[in-house]
């Protein structure tokens, strides 16, 4: 698991049939390395969130079939940097 902020929602036309029509997020870790992330959470931009990533990443969506290695697992309420 990481901490990640999240930096905005990403929006897809296309998309390969795995992903279905889960929402993506944009995200920077501490570093400011730049992820993409699928969210079953709804995190607005500027939340700090907790990740997992890894084939864990699609057991923590609501339907595990999809593809994805990069998932938000809910909002962190206070963080200082």
């Amino acid at each position: 698991m990481e901490i990640m902020r999240v930096v905005d929602e990403l929006v897809c036309t296309r998309r390969v049939p795995g992903l279905q029509a889960a929402s993506l997020r944009i995200l920077a870790s501490q570093q400011g390395v730049l992820s993409v992330a699928t969210d079953p959470v709804g995190v607005p931009p500027g939340k700090w969130v907790y990740t997992t990533s890894g084939s864990a990443a699609r057991l923590a969506m609501k339907d595990a079939r999809i593809t994805t290695d990069l998932t938000i697992c809910g909002i962190i309420d206070n963080w200082d940097e």
